[in-house]
């Protein structure tokens, strides 16, 4: 029998000027099934190494902790290149994660601009690690601790609107007016 993940949460980053330097807020939308059940708000250092250090650690801690089934990222990265160990993630929470993609990114752009920051080359390992992104319906994925069949029940179930499933999309609504005051822009 597949396993369903009736609890969700997703995860976006706020959006930052080019020029910022210091710490970027993310957003984690809590959903029952297609029910919006809580919020969460944390802080990660734009390109630094501790997305998932305090992805993991604001999950563990809030009340949410023990009826969460499954983690989806917006993208492997926040803050800009704040990669995601989502091996750690996982193993820290015991949670399988999906990460979503709209569009499939450049992955020879991205490990170019990741070899010109401090300990790109450790990012790059983590991204390599996950493998290819996978074309599941009108996304792209990558996953760890959930099969492939699991992930696209996931997507079936949590996308209510467009081709982003619903934990992703109101996160990045969220975030967005976070810092701008309004939302805007494409989830």
């Amino acid at each position: 029998m597949l396993k369903r993940f009736s609890n969700i949460i997703g995860f976006d980053d706020a959006p930052f000027p080019a020029a910022h330097t210091g710490r970027v807020k993310f957003v984690g939308t809590v959903y029952a099934k297609t029910r919006l059940d809580g919020i969460l708000i944390g802080d990660v250092q734009r390109d630094g190494t501790n997305a998932a250090r305090n992805l993991a650690r604001l999950v563990a801690e809030s009340k949410f902790a023990q009826s969460v089934q499954l983690i989806m990222l917006q993208g492997i990265a926040l803050a800009g290149f704040n990669v995601v160990d989502v091996f750690e993630l996982h193993e820290k929470l015991g949670l399988p994660v999906l990460v979503v993609a709209r569009k499939c990114p450049d992955m020879s752009a991205i490990h170019a601009a990741l070899l010109q920051l401090r300990g790109g080359h450790r990012k790059w390992t983590l991204i390599e690690r996950l493998g290819p992104m996978e074309k599941l319906s009108s996304v792209y994925v990558q996953r760890v601790g959930l099969t492939i069949e699991q992930a696209k029940a996931a997507l079936r179930q949590s996308t209510v609107t467009g081709s982003i499933p619903e934990p992703l999309r109101v996160a990045h609504l969220i975030a967005g007016a976070l810092v701008k005051g309004q939302s805007s822009g494409r989830a």
